[in-house]
């Protein structure tokens, strides 16, 4: 009998039971001029990681829209395989997402350590010295830094 008066509460207060939230955006609010700047990390080499990942920045791009967000997805250690043009499992969708403006950025140190070549990225994957490194100082920029 609670329960029910309880229910009735509810739905008389407007709130249809079940309801989803949406999501407040903080001020100021995205826009062309004023993007959101995210960052995701790719740390791993296994192909359903990877394509998670390129899942979350197209999610993160709908829901934003694509001129009020920049992403950046930043790979080191065993993400880089998904940089690799010869042996990368998600090539295919990156030359997609890069079309899209996100942004793909490589690590450096990785690459020597394993004895690779900036020229064997995929074309428009950039690189840089160390991609921790990388990570710190876009935050540093006001990027928020996300490891799904």
């Amino acid at each position: 009998m609670w329960r029910m008066a309880l229910l009735i509460v509810f739905l008389a207060a407007g709130a249809p039971a079940g309801a989803a939230a949406e999501t407040r955006l903080a001020d100021p609010k995205p826009s062309f001029d004023n993007p959101r700047k995210i960052m995701l990390q790719l740390t791993s080499g296994d192909p359903r990681d990877m394509n998670n990942i390129l899942w979350n920045a197209i999610n993160i791009q709908k829901f934003y829209g694509i001129d009020n967000v920049k992403i950046a997805i930043i790979g080191w250690g065993d993400g880089m395989k998904a940089f690799y043009a010869k042996e990368s499992p998600v090539r295919a969708r990156i030359e997609s997402q890069l079309k899209y403006e996100i942004e793909f950025v490589g690590c450096g140190n990785t690459m020597t350590a394993t004895h690779r070549s900036p020229d064997e990225l995929i074309p428009g994957v950039k690189h840089v010295t160390a991609g921790i490194a990388e990570v710190v100082e876009r935050q540093l920029d006001g990027w928020v830094y996300v490891r799904p």
